[in-house]
């Protein structure tokens, strides 16, 4: 690991001006980027340490009925807290999904939504790879790719996203709240995150020095909460990223789906919106062709980046699964393990 200078800083403008220096890096659980160190893929000058800032770590309902989540809060914390799971149950179970239960009680809501994509060649400094070294190549393009994206990807980069929480974050349109020396921004969760274009290396809208502070809900998104569910397929039910998954809110009226919200991952280098698949729904009754039919809207665009063409096919499956779950209504959480491996796979609510 290569040397670097450790700052702890005290406050908010103390850590962005720490932070604004070149090679600089935040540090707070570091479930990720002290891996990213640990393998020469990240290799900082300056560690600014914020896990002492003051106020970053509560959960805060608004007086507008939005819910303000600080940068610190641990996704266990956040996952566990009943009002903020009974008003936002997909976003929790999300959560619960992502991991295992001791990364979860360390891993930080905003290190969650910065943390780096999960692309063996990416992982691998031998490997060439446009994200680390920009006009390098990309050894993903013709290597094991199985698991890499379908939607929005370039020939500079394959790689997808690896959350599981800014899924559903983006279902619910979530908003980024932003510090910089310059002050405060806001940035609507789908906005923060770039496709890979022809710089793969630049993967949100942060510039230098800037530190996510915390993560808004709008009061609008509680709505959904009696038809909202979180589904993910992964090669094994406990601590795996996702293949693909999808965040379904419907908000239904006298029967009908008054508004309807959907967001995949596993499927490109960002949460994925499918918006043309929300209006499929709009104003229509639940039923399976329904949901068959928003499934295949959501993934119009969708081609195979390597050997993934599977993945276009269980997309559209996992999207129409997840509106079916979520259409039957959002059940109560339980920390439970579920029967069967299958079980997990069919959207139960779990701790593992």
């Amino acid at each position: 690991m290569k040397s670097f200078e450790y700052i702890r800083a005290t406050t908010v403008g103390e850590a962005v001006s720490a932070a604004a220096e070149p090679g600089a890096a935040y540090l707070a659980a570091g479930t990720n980027l002290l891996d990213l160190m640990k393998g020469g893929v990240a290799q900082p000058n300056r560690l600014v340490d914020i896990t002492h800032l003051p106020g970053l770590d509560r959960i805060e309902d608004q007086p507008d009925g939005s819910v303000r989540i600080g940068a610190l809060v641990r996704n266990a914390e956040l996952a566990h807290n009943r009002n903020f799971a009974r008003r936002f149950p997909a976003v929790a179970e999300a959560l619960l999904s992502g991991a295992s239960a001791q990364l979860r009680n360390a891993a930080t809501v905003g290190g969650n939504l910065l943390q780096r994509t999960r692309c063996a060649y990416f992982y691998d400094p031998a490997s060439t790879c446009n994200k680390r070294n920009p006009g390098a190549g990309c050894d993903a393009l013709g290597g094991d790719n199985r698991l890499h994206a379908i939607l929005g990807w370039s020939a500079k980069c394959i790689a997808t996203h690896p959350s599981d929480f800014c899924v559903a974050l983006a279902a619910l349109d979530a908003v980024v709240e932003i510090e910089s020396r310059a002050g405060r921004r806001e940035i609507p969760l789908e906005a923060f995150y770039r496709l890979p274009g022809d710089r793969p290396d630049r993967e949100t809208v942060l510039e230098p020095g800037e530190m996510i502070v915390a993560v808004r809900l709008p009061a609008a998104a509680a709505l959904f909460a009696a038809h909202a569910r979180y589904l993910k397929v992964r090669d094994r039910t406990s601590y795996a990223f996702a293949i693909v998954s999808a965040a379904a809110a419907l908000r239904v009226e006298q029967g009908v789906i008054a508004e309807a919200r959907i967001a995949m991952g596993g499927v490109a280098l960002t949460p994925w919106r499918a918006r043309e698949a929300e209006q499929t729904l709009t104003g229509a009754r639940p039923d399976t062709g329904l949901f068959q039919r928003a499934a295949k809207a959501a993934l119009t665009d969708a081609r195979p980046s390597g050997d993934n063409a599977f993945k276009i096919e269980l997309a559209r499956r996992v999207v129409a699964r997840a509106l079916a779950l979520a259409a039957a209504g959002t059940p109560e959480r339980t920390p439970a393990l579920p029967a069967s491996p299958f079980a997990a796979a069919s959207g139960v609510l779990t701790d593992a």
